[in-house]
C-alpha cells in the first residue's frame, strides 16, 4: 500500500492515530524497583471476561483502548486464558488499578499487549514499577525480543516512557477504526484530547 504525502479526510465517526512499534533485543540493567506506598502486582491466572473487561475499561478508556471491547466473549477468552498469556494487575491497597499483558503466543518474542494505570497512579512512581514487573516477567523467558507499541491517542508520556525503559522504535503505522465513544463501548465523555466529531 502506497501513502501519498499530505492531509487524508477522515469520514465522521471515525478515529485515526499514529502508531510506534518500539522492540528490546536484550534485557537492560534490570535494578529492583522501589515499590510505592500501597502498590502491589499480582499475576491472575485464568482471569474472568467481566473482571478483565472492568479493568481494561478502568484503565484504557480515556485513551479510547477498544479492541477488546468488540471481541465476543468467546474470542476475548481464547486469549486472556491462553497459557502463554500472562496477565498481572497492579493493585493500590485492595482495588485493581493497573493492567500488564505479556504475549508470548508468537515465537521467541513477547509482546507487551497492554500495559496501562488508572490517571490516579500517575507520577506515583508506579508506572516504572510495573515496567520493572514486566521486563523481568518477560526477560525471564528468554525471548530474542520484547516489543510493545504506542499510539497518538495514548497519554503524551507514553512514548517518552518506553523510550526511557530502553525501548527503540523500529516501525510506525497509522489505524483507523471507528470512534468507540459513538459504537457505544466507551462513554461518549472520555478522551476530551480527542475531539469527537458525530456524523449525525
Amino acid at each position: 500500500m502506497t501513502l501519498s504525502d499530505g492531509y487524508t479526510s477522515l469520514p465522521a465517526g471515525k478515529i485515526a492515530s499514529v502508531v510506534t512499534f518500539l522492540e528490546m533485543r536484550k534485557p537492560p540493567p534490570l535494578r529492583p524497583p522501589q515499590t510505592p506506598a500501597s502498590l502491589s502486582v499480582r499475576r491472575i491466572e485464568n482471569p474472568s471476561i467481566d473482571w478483565y473487561r472492568k479493568l481494561y475499561r478502568a484503565v484504557g478508556q480515556e485513551w479510547l483502548w477498544f479492541s477488546r471491547l468488540r471481541m465476543k466473549d468467546q474470542e476475548l477468552a481464547a486469549i486472556i486464558q491462553d497459557p502463554q498469556v500472562l496477565i498481572y494487575a497492579a493493585s493500590d491497597g485492595n482495588e485493581d488499578k493497573g493492567l500488564l499483558e505479556l504475549d508470548a503466543r508468537v515465537g521467541s518474542e513477547i509482546e507487551i499487549s497492554y500495559f496501562g494505570l488508572t490517571s490516579d497512579l500517575v507520577g506515583r512512581g508506579a508506572g516504572q514499577y510495573l515496567m520493572g514487573c514486566a521486563l523481568k516477567a518477560a526477560w525471564d523467558r528468554n525471548p530474542d525480543r520484547v516489543w510493545v507499541h504506542t499510539c497518538t491517542l495514548d497519554h503524551a508520556r507514553a512514548l517518552p516512557f518506553y523510550l526511557k525503559a530502553g525501548f527503540v522504535p523500529y516501525k510506525r503505522a497509522i489505524e483507523i477504526a471507528d470512534d468507540p465513544r459513538l459504537t457505544g463501548e466507551t462513554s461518549r465523555a472520555v478522551a476530551p484530547h480527542v475531539p469527537l466529531i458525530d456524523p449525525r
